[in-house]
């Protein structure tokens, strides 16, 4: 049985790490990938959380999941009854790891192509003072399409949003709890594509570390035309919201208040060692 999100983003004060994972019809990429990332957890200096959102899977990943449940405490899953899409899958696995005391959550897709051995070196860009850290797949393994499609994002967001970074559309990212709460009420529509653009928006200090990728284990891309025309609508939103907000009348929401960053301090880990990246803000 599926465990159930709350409906509001908040914090607990319960200190983990989790790793959140939306999967839609990975059945034969969860049993792989799963065990490969809990398979050494001292890599990831703790406990960690392995939470599956499943958004509407019509395959065996309910069976597959339970199997793994069965076998390791630290496998969790969320069921959405019907397919909504990557951000819905995203805002609900959000806000079940906050609600469970993530203390930084780390997101990463179902299918295999992200490895779970460079976790750590995002979360030791993390320790080194980044809000939010992206893994950067400079060398893609996917079909021509996707590939071209992906450079045409990053280049097109780069440009009208200023936010620096290669790759930017990456969902292999890691990132603080009061980051994750703050973006979570905003993943709507293809807004899942735009985590990295919307923190640096509101002021947190995002970096980049180069990752490996790989082929896709099993199945086919979900990828779609009508993802692309859904997300370039998302991107001109973004465009507007943050002219507006540039208005002399309207100020900018740059640079975190506060109390936003003394909660941000409480929540660094342990330095992991040197790690590349880009730094930005």
């Amino acid at each position: 049985m599926g465990w159930r999100a709350p409906a509001t983003c908040s914090l607990s004060s319960v200190s983990d790490l989790w790793v959140v994972l939306p999967a839609f019809n990975e059945a034969d990429n969860l049993r792989v990938l799963i065990p490969r990332l809990l398979a050494d957890d001292a890599a990831l200096e703790g406990y960690v959380t392995a939470l599956v959102v499943d958004d509407g899977s019509t395959d065996d990943t309910q069976a597959v999941l339970a199997d793994l449940m069965a076998n390791d405490e630290r496998v969790r899953t969320h069921r959405i009854p019907r397919n909504r899409g990557k951000s819905s899958a995203l805002r609900e696995g959000f806000a079940t790891a906050l609600a469970g005391g993530a203390k930084t959550v780390v997101m990463m897709d179902a299918d295999g192509q992200d490895d779970p051995a460079e976790i750590p070196r995002l979360l030791a860009v993390l320790a080194q003072g980044s809000d939010l850290v992206t893994g950067a797949r400079l060398e893609r393994r996917d079909r021509f399409v996707k590939r071209n499609t992906s450079r045409l994002y990053n280049a097109a967001t780069g440009l009208l949003t200023g936010t620096p970074g290669q790759d930017l559309n990456s969902g292999l990212k890691a990132m603080h709890a009061p980051v994750a709460e703050e973006l979570c009420t905003m993943l709507h529509g293809e807004m899942h594509r735009y985590i990295t653009v919307v923190a640096n928006w509101l002021g947190y200090q995002v970096a980049e570390v180069e990752v490996t990728h790989h082929e896709r284990l099993h199945g086919r891309s979900k990828y779609g035309v009508n993802r692309f025309w859904r997300g370039f609508l998302d991107l001109l939103t973004i465009r507007f919201l943050m002219s507006y907000e540039q208005r002399p009348s309207h100020p900018v929401r740059g640079r975190r208040h506060p109390e936003s960053r003394d909660r941000l301090g409480d929540a660094r880990l342990p330095a992991g060692g040197e790690a590349a990246g880009a730094e930005g803000g």
